[in-house]
């Protein structure tokens, strides 16, 4: 690992470096809920060598957004762990992966692994993680279908989208689920949305992103869906074959691992919460 350029991004590839702060700081805790020793290292050297600056930037890393963002990527690995259980030569494609640290929690030493970046996250992912033969890259937009080519479909195939979808309009969405549909019959794709805003015009959404930090929003998420919205899903393509929705693992604590947990299953909330969805597509 190396950290000795500095870390330039702004927009939506900076969240990468919101997140993995506050992965970081959740995995440094005895008791954490996702052990994650790589993130944790990331942000030190990153921290210790001028190369971004965190706390500047993002205030003290908050335990519950940390626990939450941590949970989002335990529920991202559980995914990962049963496909690869079924398909251990399987190819995983982890669009926007910015620094995600997956691979070294998931790998079976035999997954291929394949990062579908913007050029400049990717020079940024490149330049302070290790890559082997198993790890390739392309550096493109998620939405230009180009990623797709040379992926085998018949090892399995399981698109990840963390933290992604909601920064793109809605019939992006739409269309990219639709691509992974076509080119991989027989595979998956599991992504995370986040609930609309009761009370609010759409477009309110998309102009202004939400506050997470002293000074540091959220760019703007077009794409907003509530839990009972799934079933729509599936008229992106008609080779989606199930809907299902992944569960957050029990969380630590009085919130996340009782009250948050009991509250959600009230009809009233539960339609408005942070989801993560599997669509699995139906072989030809």
């Amino acid at each position: 690992m190396a950290a000795s350029t500095a870390v330039v991004l702004d927009g939506v590839p900076e969240t990468m470096l919101w997140t993995l702060y506050q992965r970081a700081a959740e995995a440094r805790r005895p008791d954490t809920v996702l052990p994650d020793p790589e993130a944790v290292s990331l942000v030190e050297a990153v921290a210790e060598s001028g190369g971004y600056p965190f706390a500047e930037r993002f205030g003290h890393p908050h335990p519950l957004a940390a626990q939450a963002l941590a949970l989002r990527s335990a529920c991202f690995d559980t995914v990962v762990r049963e496909f690869l259980d079924a398909y251990p030569d399987g190819t995983v494609v982890s669009l926007g992966e910015g620094l995600e640290t997956a691979f070294w929690r998931c790998d079976n030493g035999r997954v291929r692994w394949l990062t579908v970046d913007l050029p400049e996250s990717l020079a940024v992912r490149h330049s302070l993680l290790p890559h082997g033969s198993r790890q390739p890259s392309v550096a493109c937009d998620a939405r230009d279908p180009a990623w797709t080519k040379g992926i085998d479909p018949a090892r399995g195939v399981l698109v990840l989208a963390q933290g992604l979808l909601m920064y793109f309009r809605p019939p992006e969405v739409r269309e990219l689920i639709a691509v992974c549909a076509e080119h991989f019959p027989g595979g998956g794709l599991v992504f995370d949305a986040v609930p609309r805003t009761p009370g609010r015009p759409a477009d309110v959404a998309a102009r202004r992103g939400p506050p997470v930090a002293r000074g540091y929003r959220l760019p703007p998420m077009p794409w907003r869906m509530n839990a009972a919205e799934r079933p729509k899903l599936a008229g992106a393509h008609p080779g989606i074959a199930e809907i299902r929705s992944v569960e957050l693992p029990p969380g630590r604590g009085l919130l996340w691992g009782l009250v948050v947990p009991r509250v959600l299953r009230l009809p009233v909330l539960s339609n408005r919460r942070p989801t993560v969805t599997l669509l699995r597509f139906a072989s030809r």
